[in-house]
Order: structure tokens, then C-alpha cells, then sequence
């Protein structure tokens, strides 16, 4: 036992998370994750939030939510492209689903209680990625301001 802990702070490098497939869960739970960190902070309450639409999404125990949320933050820090990410989605996925990841990410950069000009651009970017019309994009953001 000691051994293996030893081992473990001795050489940390051994023991990273591998990378997650990038699917179209992951694509979605990625770009929520970037949607939160788009305005340079990363919440409390973002991640509260993401925790949540992925369990819901994805019918997920808190504990596999939050296991999967950092999945999803390791696939954000690898893919530099958000247009990268939203195009896994952009074939994978129907368009009410498209839509239903607007409105999450919308809930995800209101969970500080503002939108930011770099959130704000970012969303308007990924809608523009799956085809989401804007029309229908501002209505999905009323919507997400009025679950506030």
C-alpha cells in the first residue's frame, strides 16, 4: 500500500484522466463548460447548473453528473475550436435538441445573474454552428431569463 502511494506523488504524470470520446454528450457537456468560463470565471453556480442539465439530459446520478462534467471540462481544455465541438453536435443530434442546448447554455452563462459580451458572442456563435435560427435563439434565451 505504501508502495503504490509512494509510486503515485513520486511520478503524478502516471496517473492522468484519459480523454473522453468526443460524442455528442460530451460535445454538449464541453460546451457548456466553455459557455461557463467564456467570461474568465468558473462558478459555483455554473457548475451546479451543468451538473444538473447533464443528469437530466442524460438521466445521471449527481455523483455520474459531476463525473462526467469533468470529463467534459477535459475535452473544453483539449479542443481549442468551439466551432470543433458544436459540429459533433451539429450532425449528431435532432434540431429540438439543438435547441434544448441552447436554452442550457443560455441557463449556464445566466447563472451569475449577467450576460457577458464574451458569452453573449460565444452563444451566438455556437447557435450559428447548429443551425439554430436566430429568431428562435433569442426566444430560447427569453426562456432561459425567465426560469431565472
Amino acid at each position: 500500500m505504501l508502495e503504490r502511494l509512494t509510486s503515485f506523488f513520486g511520478n503524478p504524470s502516471r496517473y492522468k484522466t484519459p480523454l473522453p470520446e468526443a460524442d455528442a454528450p460530451h460535445a454538449m457537456g464541453a460546451l457548456l463548460v466553455r459557455a461557463a468560463k467564456a467570461d474568465a470565471s468558473y462558478l459555483f453556480e455554473e457548475i451546479a447548473i451543468i451538473d444538473r442539465i447533464l443528469a437530466k439530459r442524460h438521466k445521471l446520478n449527481p455523483v455520474q453528473a459531476a463525473k462526467m462534467r469533468a470529463e467534459c471540462e477535459l475535452l473544453e481544455k483539449k479542443m481549442p475550436q468551439t466551432s470543433e465541438i458544436a459540429a459533433i453536435l451539429e450532425h449528431a443530434i435532432s434540431t429540438d435538441e439543438k435547441e434544448a442546448t441552447v436554452l442550457a447554455l443560455w441557463q449556464v452563462a445566466l447563472a451569475d445573474g449577467a450576460i457577458h459580451t464574451e458569452e453573449d458572442t460565444l452563444l451566438h456563435r455556437i447557435e450559428e454552428v447548429l443551425g439554430v435560427p436566430s429568431e428562435r435563439a433569442k426566444e430560447l434565451q427569453t426562456q432561459a431569463q425567465e426560469r431565472q
